[in-house]
């Protein structure tokens, strides 16, 4: 495929997804084109994540594997495939089915209808979702949007899709998963325009989440999203932003 041609890239970072990665590679093939690419990052998977990707890839030329030999954590993969991407529209989502393929291309034929489609971020808001668990995002969403003077709600929402030229806005993303408050929070302040669709959210198809396992985990993801929240209010403030 002709760098020029490449109208979407899709990076989903995969950790130990081995079960996962065959569904979501036939889902995928339906939905897009050979103007597309799909970048799978093995995000340092500890299981047979790699043989997979190695044994499915003849079937499907538009795959690109990136390989990450240690877990850094989630954004580092995502980065690592976003640098990697050639699309004039960019795109993450998870490898772990919750949120459907096919919502990618709902995202861009949202955007790709925009004159200044360059000046838009196009985002999931999840529905069908235990009540807790909403309630937690919606207090994680007020905690952040009030630090850091923008509204933004859902942010851990999937998919994230954006024009390319966006990527010269992240200079410092995080490693971890705080990169869906980076990438939105930068949305925001560039004055980018923010569009939400709804996305259903249902249970993972296979194996469990590697973060999200009860009280314990919400707890330290708190505390890591409130860790970067203040330090990029730090960052900001000392760069008389």
């Amino acid at each position: 495929m002709n760098e020029k041609d490449t109208r979407l890239s899709v990076v989903v970072p995969c950790y130990n997804e081995a079960k996962s990665i065959p569904l979501l590679l036939e889902k995928f093939a339906h939905v897009l084109t050979d103007k597309d690419e799909l970048i799978l990052v093995d995000n340092g998977s500890k299981d047979d994540t790699g043989d997979v990707l190695a044994k499915l890839l003849p079937e499907y030329p538009f795959v690109k594997v990136i390989t990450v030999e240690d877990n850094i954590g989630y954004g580092y993969g995502i980065v690592s495939g976003l640098k990697a991407a050639k699309g004039v529209f960019l795109s993450w989502t998870h490898a772990d089915m919750q949120t459907d393929p096919t919502d990618v291309i709902t995202a861009y034929d949202i955007i790709k209808e925009k004159e200044d489609a360059h000046n838009y971020f196009i985002k999931g808001a999840r529905r069908k979702r235990p009540l807790f668990d909403a309630f937690f995002t919606a207090g994680m969403g007020v905690f952040t949007s009030i630090m850091l003077g923008k509204w933004m709600t859902d942010i851990n929402a999937q998919p994230n899709l954006f024009h390319s030229s966006f990527m010269q806005k992240l200079k410092k993303p995080p490693n971890d998963f705080s990169l869906d408050l980076y990438a939105y929070y930068m949305a925001k302040r560039n004055g980018l325009k923010i569009v939400k669709f709804p996305v259903d959210f249902s249970k993972r198809a296979h194996g469990s989440s590697h973060w999200n396992t009860g009280i314990a985990s919400k707890w330290k993801f708190i505390k890591r999203t409130a860790d970067f929240t203040f330090r990029l209010k730090k960052d900001l403030k000392a760069q008389g932003l």
